[in-house]
């Protein structure tokens, strides 16, 4: 499987090798497989990154809501409880001191019964005291011994006179208990005016607090302005420490934030004001579940998006070889053809050249016979001359000569009479026949054993005879070049009446092919002797003019025992 992808991917063109020899390429193809690799590869990845980046911002603002959601609502709603817990008290001492009269709620038994409805309707009041214009506490009812303190320079008390109401920061004071206190001034008819003031016990607003539906990894306080705990914290400090977060980091557009704790450890909380109050309420959780989100979410999505590259980039450089490929092959069959056209034009002529010298040797060799006749003729009848053997023999020496001669250049004319295309009936063996002719002399140097054999009557076939005798002149020549000095090579005529074809197999007992070339001996320019001048376009011709024949060309072989060529042609000539 890894073979045939590396095979799709591996053009043909990245070998360096010229084929073109005098032709020059249309393009530099390593180049432009390189060039188109990339374009389509650039054209085809940046929507795929584009999408992925945003596909992964969505995702990332979706788990970040998934979050952020259910903190922004549970801090919206406890920060209203706490908000609705503080104003309770405080509308029940607006409504105290706007009905009670300043002379009845100075007495200790009025405000002691307004004590205990407090602290049956809401059951955390820890004292209530009445200070007057001088900031001294006339009257007071609690726990403890209060009544006649000063407070006019305490804070609170400076602070009621401006805002004319007033909650505090939780302290401890003489309780030693986390406490905070409501202050409410009330303006009398003369001119003067006295404050109602209570303190409020915290433990309810922790109980609060705990009632919340928190993890394990979650922890919920309050603070006042100076981000000093108001509740005590589970991972972060107890009532009067200070909240120390580094490095705060705000989620844009969110009310969540990031920080560090002083171990380095982040955190993600929500804050919200608890309105007309110091306080604020504060949500803490650990950010597993967002980072563990988005960390898997990130490591899915970058893996589908290398997945996708790898796939875009094996199918991008498969169609691009493929492409390149079709172009790199047009080019090759556009340089064959042109060598086709020059190996015609270059048939024509040498046909050409060998019909005039053929007449051009032809008339002095026609004279040269009859004057070597006439000589003869009258050696034989000169009483003089008549018993000269010797030159006798030598005048036939001249006519065998001048015999051999004619023959030769009659072999050229045929052969030159024959370049133009011309369907006619062909003898197939007298034209095998005269092809080896043209190798005769190879064959006895070599020692080249040649049989034509015929299994059966070959009937007369329909074709050009000019193309027939390059077709066999060419897989003879290769058949003469693969074998040893020595060698045989055996033509076999055939007649498949089915088909009504003749089939021409040429066996030698040459070197032979490997397999790997044997799929490309009919290729353009494909030659295993191109160091000995070979143009590998002969078997590609060869192939070219068998098809246009409306044959067909077959072959065999073995490396070691030799090759077979099986040409398969029709008896009667088919319209192209």
């Amino acid at each position: 499987m890894l073979k045939k992808i590396i095979q799709q991917i591996s053009p043909p063109f990245l070998k360096g090798t010229n084929i073109y020899k005098e032709e020059q390429e249309l393009f530099n193809y390593r180049n432009l497989w390189i060039g188109v690799i990339l374009l389509i590869s650039f054209v085809s990845i940046l929507p795929l990154l584009i999408l992925t980046f945003l596909n992964l911002n969505i995702y990332e603002k979706y788990i970040q809501a998934e979050v952020e959601y259910p903190l922004v609502r549970l801090i919206s709603n406890t920060q209203k409880s706490i908000n609705f817990f503080i104003t309770q008290k405080k509308s029940a001492l607006k409504f105290i001191v706007l009905n009670t009269p300043y002379e009845e709620i100075k007495k200790t038994s009025v405000l002691g019964k307004i004590y205990l409805d407090l602290k049956t309707s809401f059951g955390n009041i820890v004292d209530l005291g009445i200070i007057d214009s001088q900031g001294i506490q006339i009257n007071y009812v609690g726990p403890y011994e209060l009544k006649g303190k000063n407070y006019k320079q305490q804070d609170w008390y400076k602070e009621v006179l401006i805002k004319e109401e007033y909650i505090s920061d939780v302290f401890l004071g003489y309780r030693n208990t986390p406490h905070f206190t409501i202050s409410i001034k009330q303006n009398i008819s003369n001119g003067d005016f006295f404050i109602l003031r209570t303190t409020i016990d915290t433990s309810q607003l922790i109980n609060l607090l705990g009632s919340l539906e928190l993890d394990e990894n979650s922890d919920a306080f309050i603070l006042n302005q100076n981000n000093v705990f108001q509740t005590p914290s589970k991972f972060f400090g107890e009532v009067l420490e200070i909240f120390s977060p580094q490095n705060i980091k705000c989620i844009p557009d969110s009310k969540i934030c990031e920080f560090s704790d002083s171990t380095g450890k982040t955190w993600i909380f929500g804050k919200e004001k608890i309105k007309g109050t110091p306080f604020s309420f504060v949500l803490v959780k650990k950010p597993t579940i967002l980072k563990s989100g988005l960390s898997i979410l990130k490591k899915e999505t970058l893996a589908t998006l290398v997945l996708g590259i790898a796939i875009v980039l094996v199918v991008v450089v498969i169609i691009s070889t493929k492409l390149v490929t079709k172009i790199y092959y047009a080019d090759l069959r556009r340089a064959a053809l042109i060598h086709k056209v020059e190996h015609t034009n270059k048939l024509a002529s040498i046909g050409r050249l060998a019909a005039g010298v053929a007449h051009e040797i032809n008339n002095p060799l026609a004279i040269i016979n009859e004057t070597a006749g006439l000589i003869k003729d009258i050696f034989t009848f000169s009483d003089q001359y008549k018993e000269d053997k010797k030159l006798l023999s030598l005048i036939d020496s001249i006519l065998k000569q001048v015999d051999r001669c004619r023959t030769i250049t009659h072999r050229l004319l045929g052969f030159a009479r024959h370049i133009d295309v011309k369907i006619e009936e062909v003898d197939l063996q007298t034209l095998l026949e005269e092809v080896l002719s043209f190798l005769e002399k190879e064959a006895q140097y070599r020692d080249i054993h040649v049989n034509i054999t015929k299994t059966q009557e070959i009937p007369l076939i329909q074709s050009d005879r000019s193309k027939l005798q390059q077709i066999f002149l060419n897989i003879i020549n290769n058949a003469f070049a693969a074998v040893k000095k020595g060698g045989h090579i055996d033509i076999t005529l055939d007649y498949l009446k089915e088909k009504d074809m003749v089939k021409v197999a040429i066996k030698d007992d040459g070197i032979g092919i490997s397999p790997e070339n044997l799929k490309k001996i009919f290729d353009p320019f494909f030659s295993t002797k191109k160091d000995q001048g070979g143009t590998g376009l002969g078997l590609s011709i060869t192939y070219g003019l068998v098809k246009k024949l409306k044959g067909e060309i077959q072959v065999e072989s073995q490396v070691g025992k030799g090759t077979t060529f099986f040409i398969f042609l029709p008896v009667k000539a088919k319209e192209a």
